[in-house]
């Protein structure tokens, strides 16, 4: 598939989106990647709990003018991709848009694993995040207690990827970017409908 065919289904599904409101249970949050509409459940509260955990873990951290949020789109249309993560941390400016905000401005992101759509952090998001720039990636799963960090982005052959990567386990402090996050405070799922 060529770019310019890649980016006219991206702005055809994009249109779509300014009139489509998911059916309940659906987040309203709809994703696009790969020249899909990506539907997932709404969260949780523990999914959110661990979300927030993290951004109030990260914010007192972070230099003037960087903030850590759990809300804003990504989007770059040329790679077709409009996502939400978990959380983000990049400068507080990056946010002063009526669009999505540029993945390029991102320093790191968070995924919480939802338990509708695991495949979506451990696969896509591991894919497309080198490819959008985006230079820690974190997968946090509250369903085994379980996380990884992605970081140090090569470009082989044309395709971005992530080079590091270290195991975590709920209880471990994650050194993160330049950060620490304490995963002793993320709640796990206790059953399959948390």
């Amino acid at each position: 598939m060529t770019a310019e065919t890649k980016r006219e289904i991206y702005r055809h599904l994009r249109a779509l989106l300014e009139h489509f409101t998911p059916p309940a249970p659906f987040s309203p949050h709809v994703e696009i990647s790969d020249g899909q509409l990506v539907m997932m459940m709404s969260p949780a509260g523990r999914h959110d709990l661990a979300a927030l955990r993290i951004e109030r873990q990260l914010q007192p951290q972070l230099p003037a003018g960087i903030v850590a949020t759990t809300t804003g789109d990504i989007e770059e249309a040329d790679s077709g991709q409009l996502r939400r993560p978990d959380v983000l941390v990049l400068p507080e400016a990056a946010m002063d848009t009526d669009s999505p905000i540029s993945p390029r401005a991102l320093l790191a992101a968070v995924e919480i694993v939802s338990l509708s759509n695991p495949e979506n952090d451990y696969d896509s998001k591991l894919r497309h995040y080198p490819q959008l720039g985006i230079p820690h990636y974190l997968i946090v799963d509250p369903r085994n207690g379980t996380c990884v960090h992605y970081w140090a982005i090569t470009d082989k052959d044309g395709t971005s990827a992530y080079e590091g990567r270290a195991p975590y386990v709920f209880g471990d402090k994650i050194p993160f970017g330049d950060w620490v996050i304490d995963t002793g405070e993320l709640p796990r799922y206790s059953r399959s409908s948390d």
